[in-house]
């Protein structure tokens, strides 16, 4: 198994959990985080090397990289797996899966890449590439259908995880959070790129909110690691916002959207997430600007967040790239917070979504893979 970043770890391990249920005497190893090695996962490479964001970012460690798939197709060439599934990371995992499906080893792709909104070429390699593909997103094995590819919708495990409801009140108690202040979550993303890109733009947002429309606003940022949390510190000391009521958290980031009115979001399953949630949010995003130049010109549908790819339309405003100002991202922030009917049009919105998401997916997926070996 190879999963690249924190989204990928957490499926790789949901569906390791549940593949032990049927087979407990299978052994898995490869690149994965630390949710997947808590299940007896064996990490040959930390997960950090592969989490790059956009063209220019992958160029950099290009080399790098490129051993690592290089080494880890000999081990696997060598050890001849019964089969090998890659978790998400297209870039690294599809070039891998056509060597071992060339030679002879059954493969997987459990996250269907996003051909659905560029890229769409690709679905000629992933169909070299693998035996199956395991889908999230209820639009998309029609698409593999149509060429051919083994195709099993299996939903989104974040559908199964959160409950179809959250009180916000409760979640705030158990954060020790005033009941009755404004409360902003901030997801500015898991990866240290990302944080480089977006930690003082949020930072500075809420310094605004709070010095121009919302004296008492708190807010949340749950971070994933030392490294990140560390990063949006060092943000909040550049940017004088020591002032700020910020709340950090390691982890914990569905308790941090239970608790919010609004949440700002990079763009990313945290957006899946914050819709599971059933709470507003700005979904916002800052890459290279040639990674951004070259992402436009291939992209062809309107939406960039993923709640408002999966229901068709903005449900949620995206506000990106040069747009996502600290000042543009305040105003949009308190309009929502202060816009109580979308709230309520928003909830029904994301509970639709909740619901045709909800498929038990790791056991779902676990089934398909069972199939794929038999």
């Amino acid at each position: 198994m190879v999963a690249g970043e924190a989204s990928g770890d957490l499926l790789g391990s949901h569906l390791i959990a549940a593949l032990k249920t049927h087979l407990p005497d299978a052994v898995f190893y490869g690149i994965g985080g630390p949710k997947m090695q808590g299940q007896g996962f064996d990490s040959w490479w930390p997960m950090e090397k592969l989490s790059v964001m956009g063209y220019w970012d992958a160029l950099k460690h290009y080399r790098e990289i490129a051993g690592i798939r290089r080494q880890l197709k000999r081990r696997l060439l060598d050890l001849k797996p019964d089969i090998f599934i890659g978790i998400d990371a297209p870039d690294f995992n599809l070039g891998l899966e056509t060597d071992l499906k060339s030679a002879g080893i059954r493969t997987i792709h459990y996250v269907s890449p996003s051909i659905w909104a560029w890229r769409g070429g690709r679905i000629k390699k992933i169909g070299r590439a693998v035996n199956r593909v395991l889908a999230l997103f209820p639009m998309e094995p029609q698409i593999y259908e149509k060429e051919r590819i083994p195709v099993t919708y299996v939903g989104h495990p974040l559908a199964d995880i959160i409950p179809l409801q959250t009180s916000k009140q409760a979640v705030r108690e158990k954060l020790s959070l005033p009941r009755d202040y404004p409360v902003f979550a901030m997801l500015p993303g898991s990866r240290r790129g990302e944080l480089e890109m977006m930690a003082e733009t949020f930072v500075e947002t809420a310094k605004i909110i709070r010095e121009r429309f919302l004296p008492t606003a708190i807010f949340v940022v749950p971070l994933t690691t030392r490294e990140t949390r560390l990063q949006f510190e060092m943000a909040i000391y550049q940017k004088q916002g020591g002032d700020v009521p910020f709340r950090l958290l390691f982890g914990h980031a569905q308790d941090a959207l239970g608790a919010a009115d609004v949440s700002l979001v990079a763009s990313g399953t945290a957006t899946l997430e914050a819709a599971m949630l059933k709470r507003p949010m700005v979904i916002t995003y800052k890459i290279a600007k040639f990674s951004y130049w070259l992402m436009k010109r291939m992209a062809y549908l309107p939406f960039v967040g993923l709640p408002n790819i999966l229901a068709g339309r903005f449900v949620v405003p995206e506000i990106l790239q040069d747009q996502a100002t600290p000042e543009n991202l305040a105003e949009a922030l308190v309009k929502l917070y202060q816009d109580k009917d979308n709230a309520v049009a928003v909830e029904e919105a994301f509970t639709d979504l909740h619901l045709q998401l909800r498929q038990n997916t790791a056991e779902k997926a676990a089934r398909a893979v069972i199939e794929c070996l038999n």
